[in-house]
């Protein structure tokens, strides 16, 4: 599993995860795409705090490019769906399937992603969406694991408190705040 790539929604969701996977000598390189995240200043907050905390252990964070217009098309019509509705497996389908793309230029043949440690998503809807995107680029697989278990959900809240980081309150887009 050397040439994982990591798709990160923010700090707080990929701590543990990075945290885990170093334990294990993997260094993955983060992928940082997140174009469902309004206002930019948000968008920009969360990215930092996904930077400072990846460089304590020399990873390397690429951020995709930032095009809310483009990720407001692949959700139009369902922009009232409630949270875990169509509109997220559709969010979660835009920016998985921009990672694997990312990962079958780049070389990386496995991709997983931090929206799976968040209790408020669900995980049947971003296994989908990744093996969705995965399935668009031959040669890239998706990992879909869990990263509740194994104490990682007590890890996380701890690591957020350790770091002091910003623990947003939304997942980013403007129709959350709606409900």
């Amino acid at each position: 599993m050397a040439k994982l790539l990591l798709h990160v929604c923010c700090a707080p969701c990929s701590g543990a995860i990075i945290e885990a996977l170093d334990k294990e000598g993997v260094k993955p390189v983060v992928f940082f795409s997140n174009s469902n995240i309004v206002p930019r200043e948000e968008y920009d907050l969360r990215l930092a705090e996904c930077k400072r905390y990846c460089s304590k252990f020399g990873i390397t964070v690429v951020e995709d490019d930032y095009d809310h217009a483009a990720w407001r098309e692949a959700v139009k019509g369902f922009e009232h769906e409630p949270e875990r509705g169509e509109r997220c497996l559709r969010c979660f389908r835009y920016r998985l399937e921009r990672a694997a793309k990312y990962a079958a230029q780049h070389g990386l043949d496995t991709l997983t992603t931090s929206l799976a440690s968040s209790r408020w998503k669900d995980l049947e809807q971003v296994d989908a969406a990744g093996g969705f995107a995965c399935g668009l680029f031959p040669g890239v697989r998706w990992w879909g694991n869990n990263w509740r278990k194994g104490g990682l959900q007590q890890r996380r809240s701890e690591i957020i408190k350790e770091q002091n980081f910003y623990n947003q309150t939304f997942c980013g887009c403007e129709f959350s705040k709606l409900k």
